[in-house]
């Protein structure tokens, strides 16, 4: 299709990888390094005290400010557009950020995408940087044009980041989709789940991680709300389990997100012991 074209051409640029790669390791290498404090930051970035990702809500204030920018300058509105030039610059700085964070805990195809993307919003943010120069020496003219030009050029970079959410299903969550059981349904012998050791089941197509504390059965999903990773193979420490694939942990009693890149909470189910099965169902309200 026509409209895959950018998207398949820039997929086949394997030259970037090295790239991708370093900057990725450097990203998170200096999450890491700063230990629990990191670890919150890097939380906060990527909006888990949200409930969904913090990106897509800030990149909201540079398209806005910027879109009206440039119909500011069109009506020769010149305070006006140099004031949302300036608001579309302190909220390009939030959205980088935010979505180099969530870059970071990427991968494939998805991964190279993310950088270009992020290198085009780098360059738009450059260009009307130079536009408000260029306007504060009052040569509006050429503030005007480094505003248009960056606006394609932002403009060029959503459609890459509407590519990821819609197309790669970044940012969405990959927990929920399927209709769990509503009446109490059998499905392990108890004698199947040793006690401490996270094990995936499958109940009409929903995948249920079941881990057994004790004399206490916890159930949630066993697709990782972020990019659909396997949590039954991730490692259990006490109540919390951590998906294989990029790091996200949950805690196993009520799915709740304890770290990211993970922003979307896992589904909870009801278990329990009846005649040495092992039962789940829907939350009852």
């Amino acid at each position: 299709m026509a409209d895959e074209l950018p998207v398949d051409l820039i997929e086949r640029q394997q030259w970037l990888e090295p790239v991708e790669s370093g900057l990725q390791r450097a990203v998170g290498g200096a999450f890491d390094s700063a230990g629990p404090a990191g670890r919150g930051i890097r939380n906060f970035l990527h909006g888990v005290w949200l409930g969904h990702p913090l990106h897509p809500v800030l990149t909201d204030i540079p398209v806005g400010a910027w879109t009206a920018a440039v119909i500011l300058d069109l009506v020769d509105e010149r305070e006006g557009a140099d004031l949302a030039v300036k608001v579309g610059l302190a909220g390009a700085v939030g959205s980088a950020v935010t979505g180099l964070t969530d870059w970071q805990a990427t991968d494939g195809s998805a991964r190279r995408i993310g950088l270009v993307h992020g290198l085009l919003n780098t360059a738009a943010t450059a260009l009307f940087a130079v536009s408000l120069v260029k306007r504060n020496q009052r040569d509006r003219s050429a503030g005007r044009t480094l505003a248009a030009i960056g606006y394609a050029v932002a403009f060029a970079s959503a459609y890459l980041g509407g590519h990821l959410v819609y197309r790669k299903q970044i940012g969405v969550n990959h927990a929920i989709g399927n209709t769990p059981p509503e009446d109490w349904t059998p499905v392990l012998d108890s004698n199947e789940l040793p006690d401490g050791e996270p094990k995936r089941v499958d109940v009409g197509g929903t995948r249920i991680l079941l881990v057994r504390r004790g004399s206490e059965i916890h159930a949630i999903g066993e697709v990782c709300s972020h990019l659909g990773g396997p949590l039954a193979e991730g490692e259990l420490q006490g109540d919390v389990i951590q998906c294989p694939w990029h790091g996200s942990r949950f805690c196993v009693r009520d799915g709740s997100v304890v770290d990211g890149p993970a922003t979307h909470p896992q589904p909870r189910f009801e278990a329990r012991l009846n005649g040495g099965k092992i039962e789940v169902r829907s939350p009852q309200s």
